[in-house]
C-alpha cells in the first residue's frame, strides 16, 4: 500500500533563527529563488497547538518559499515563542536532520563553499559498500544547521542489482 495519489516530497519546512540571513545564505551562495512570503501569524486561540502542534502564543513572524533547483522547496519560518527555543539538533538527536545538496562536481562545490567562508566539517568522505561510487561533505550553515554536499555521476554501487533506485535531482524522472 502507498498513500493515494503520493507523488513526491514537495517542500521541507524548517525554522531559522533570521529569516534575513537564511535568505541571504541560501540565495546567495547556495543559488536557491525566493518565491514569497506569508506573516505575521498571532492567533489569540488553540489554533496554532491544534494545527502546528506549537505553544498556542507563539507567533510566526514570517515564512518564506524557497525554490531549489530541481528537488524540494523550501518553507523557512521565524518564530517567537513564549518559552526558549531548542537548540539546533544534532544528527544523533531525536528530530535531528541534516539537507543534502546533489552538485556534479563535489570538489568544485567544496572549494566554492570555502571561498564563501562557509564552515566545511571534516574531510571529502569516498562512501564504501551499496554506496559506493558516492563522495561527500557535511558543512554547516550560518546558524548551525547541517547540510551535505553529495555527488556520485557514475551512480553508487547498490544501482547494479536493484530493482527500484533512488531519486536524485541529477537523473530524469522515471
Amino acid at each position: 500500500m502507498a498513500l493515494p495519489g503520493l507523488r513526491g516530497t514537495e517542500h521541507i519546512g524548517f525554522t531559522v533563527p533570521d529569516l534575513d540571513q537564511a535568505e541571504r545564505f541560501f540565495v546567495d551562495v547556495i543559488g536557491c529563488e525566493k518565491v514569497y512570503s506569508l506573516g505575521p501569524f498571532i492567533k489569540d486561540d488553540d489554533w496554532l497547538a491544534q494545527q502546528l502542534h506549537v505553544h498556542p502564543r507563539a507567533i510566526m513572524r514570517e515564512l518564506r518559499f524557497f525554490r531549489c533547483k530541481n528537488g524540494p522547496n523550501f518553507e523557512i519560518f521565524q518564530w517567537e515563542t513564549p518559552e526558549p527555543q531548542a537548540p539546533q539538533p544534532s544528527n544523533s538527536d531525536l528530530g535531528g536532520h541534516h539537507l543534502a545538496f546533489y552538485v556534479d562536481d563535489l570538489d568544485v562545490a567544496v572549494d566554492y563553499l570555502a571561498s564563501h567562508g562557509v564552515e566545511l566539517m571534516g574531510e571529502v568522505v569516498a562512501s564504501q559498500n551499496a554506496s559506493f561510487g558516492q563522495r561527500w561533505q557535511y558543512f554547516l550553515t550560518p546558524w548551525g544547521m547541517q547540510c551535505e554536499l553529495v555527488s556520485f555521476p557514475e551512480g553508487k554501487a547498490y544501482e547494479k542489482d536493484s530493482p527500484v533506485i533512488l531519486w536524485h535531482p541529477a537523473r530524469p524522472s522515471e
